[in-house]
């Protein structure tokens, strides 16, 4: 299927597998609708996916910068409601927001003063966070329009995205094609794999940048929900949250999540490195060797029951509590993003590893395929 009609359409959940048509939303509530989402300012057109599973639980994806829009989640009653962070119209991703829900790339996370040499050429990048780069640079992955496409698959109702970012943009090196699934399960899973191949070396680090908060977008602060990270070790940084190098033991520190611990416990401890993000924004190292896919941390909202697992195959996962949010995004149903009503647990590479030789690498190369998975998965207790 090359083209979509311009009108919502819905992919029949009731397909034998691996075959697709389009029809109307009288198949069922279980499949894929696309809808209009406006245009940039030069024109393009950008639409807005919903992927809804048996159990009617729905993701909604926008392929201006692959942004999940809504995703809802079922509490102790079994009632689902929208617990990530964003806006109802494209105006509001257009004006400027801190990323959220989007694709962020080609190098999620900081590179030191924009700079790093490879294969003993210095590079220069586009920077945005003072003299850092950040999340891929002025225009990363979450300013570019997507190509897209849905299907019905094994595992559930998928959403294909692809985008090229060339030879030199933002100041990377090498042509570096990329793909985004989003697969939502009828487990109450999002699935997010990403693939890339370039034509020169290049770091890459690719995250989604969703804030949530599992009591309900728009409902207040986070400090209530209680988080489990499955880490021994953090990655402290400087006063410009650039990693020092050093991988930091968590315990006897308020960085410890080890076991369910409410995320404003240790919040306002006189800590440095608590003093150089405003609170939590710190890479945390995970427990893990290998590339297998395992459960990184996990997230519960007492008064709703809400659970959020996060599985990856990343080597690590940024906690970061919305510090930098200050009620002036107006998000959707009108409700004001304040300080820290919302959480981030961006799974990634380590910050700064193309200047940190001893950090795992993140250097793609012509003939090699990147290829990594993250999963959250929801339900209630």
């Amino acid at each position: 299927m090359t083209h979509w009609q311009k009108s919502a359409i819905t992919l029949a959940a009731t397909l034998v597998l691996g075959v697709s048509f389009m029809c109307s939303s009288a198949c069922g509530s279980e499949g894929i609708a696309r809808e209009p989402f406006g245009h940039t300012a030069d024109g393009k057109a950008v639409d807005l996916y919903t992927l809804t599973n048996a159990n009617g639980m729905e993701v909604a994806v926008t392929t201006y910068g692959g942004i999940v829009v809504k995703l809802t989640a079922p509490d102790r009653q079994d009632n689902y409601a929208d617990v990530v962070l964003g806006f109802d119209k494209l105006e509001g991703y257009l004006a400027g927001h801190p990323y959220f829900g989007a694709i962020v790339g080609r190098y999620g996370n900081r590179i030191a003063k924009g700079k790093f040499t490879l294969d003993g050429k210095q590079y220069t990048l586009a920077t945005n966070n003072g003299e850092n780069a950040l999340h891929g640079g002025l225009v990363g992955f979450d300013k570019k329009v997507w190509r897209a496409r849905g299907a019905l698959t094994r595992e559930g109702m998928t959403l294909t995205l692809n985008c090229v970012s060339a030879d030199g943009e933002e100041g990377y090196p090498g042509k570096l094609e990329v793909k985004v699934v989003y697969t939502l399960t009828n487990d109450d899973e999002l699935k997010i794999d990403y693939t890339a191949t370039t034509d020169k070396a290049t770091p890459i680090n690719l995250t989604n940048h969703s804030y949530f908060n599992l009591a309900g977008q728009g409902t207040g602060d986070i400090l209530g929900h209680e988080l489990t990270i499955d880490a021994d070790r953090f990655t402290p940084v400087d006063a410009g949250l650039i990693p020092t190098g050093e991988l930091r033991p968590v315990e006897g520190t308020p960085f410890d999540f080890r076991k369910g611990t409410a995320i404003g416990a240790r919040i306002e401890a006189d800590d440095e490195q608590l003093k150089f993000g405003g609170g939590y924004d710190h890479n945390f190292v995970l427990n893990k060797k290998g590339n297998d896919l395992t459960l990184a941390a996990s997230v519960y909202e007492p008064k709703t029951g809400r659970v959020m697992e996060v599985y990856t195959t990343e080597p690590g996962v940024q906690f970061y509590c919305g510090n930098f949010l200050d009620g002036s995004n107006v998000g959707k149903g009108g409700k004001v993003y304040n300080f820290r009503n919302g959480m981030c647990l961006e799974t990634q590479h380590f910050p700064n590893s193309p200047n940190q030789p001893d950090f795992p690498s993140t250097i793609l190369r012509p003939g090699e395929e990147y290829r990594t998975t993250t999963v959250y998965k929801f339900f209630a207790k």
